[in-house]
């Protein structure tokens, strides 16, 4: 069984086919999908998913590249509707500073991923923490807010093997997905090679990030055993074996998941 812990459904790249792709993914071996809000329209879709399709999980968050307008109302919301029962995770939050130049724009980022932080002590779930460009600043600030005491996972980790010793050292996961297939991918294969099998989760990030050799088209779940197969070689263990721990790890995060 394979559970995709982080995916997009509710973006407009899946309106013409969203029924049919959902509905193949068991055929494919995978059970269980977690939907990322990364906006507030974007939450709201995901938890439509979560009541549409009994595999369908959500995780509700705000995006650090969509928190310009957000107030203390919008953390309200949030809050309540992370209570429901299908909700696993408050995410995906963070920092992002690949499109920002301004010390203001990072500064809002910062205020928001702290609040966020927050929230999901006050709520009881663990944090899915999207961090692109922005190291430093996401470490100390998990530091600050106490990210440990929630726990959580770095969401498509793209720093070193290095860095993950700090992620590690406060209990995180590390979502792996399509990049680990990528001819240019080394950096990822040697934090794979470097953490603990029980850190490890599966995501693709669908729409986006699609795995060799499907790199450049859309993605989704189904995609997923591309994924399996290069981390069991990294790690020199089956890919049964890998599907089995990454499943338990994913269960063990999101203690709301029902298989």
């Amino acid at each position: 069984m394979i559970i995709d812990t982080h995916a997009h459904y509710d973006d407009k790249a899946f309106d013409g086919d969203r029924e049919e792709v959902l509905a193949d993914l068991a055929a494919h071996g995978v059970r269980r999908v977690i939907n990322s809000g990364s906006d507030l329209g974007g939450c709201r879709r995901t938890l439509e998913l979560m009541e549409q399709y009994p595999f369908v999980y959500g995780s509700l968050g705000i995006h650090p590249c969509d928190t310009a307008e957000l107030g203390e109302g919008d953390m309200d919301w949030l809050a309540a509707r992370s209570r429901l029962e299908k909700c696993v995770a408050v995410g995906e939050i963070g920092l992002d500073y690949y499109w920002v130049e301004q010390e203001h724009q990072r500064e809002m980022q910062k205020k928001w991923f702290a609040r966020q932080l927050r929230l999901a002590q006050e709520v009881g779930l663990p944090v899915v923490i999207h961090s692109r460009d922005a190291a430093r600043d996401t470490i100390d600030l998990m530091r600050a807010e106490h990210a440990d005491r929630s726990g959580g996972v770095i969401h498509c980790y793209s720093y070193s093997r290095e860095l993950a010793r700090d992620f590690l050292d406060m209990g995180f996961y590390f979502g792996i997905g399509g990049v680990v297939t990528f001819k240019n991918g080394r950096k990822l294969k040697e934090t794979v090679e470097y953490l603990p099998l029980d850190r490890i989760l599966l995501e693709t990030d669908s729409p986006y990030l699609s795995p060799v050799p499907n790199r450049g088209h859309r993605n989704d779940s189904r995609n997923l055993p591309y994924v399996v197969a290069q981390i069991a070689q990294i790690k020199g263990i089956t890919e049964e074996e890998t599907e089995r721990i990454t499943t338990e790890n994913a269960l063990r995060l999101y203690p709301r998941l029902r298989v």
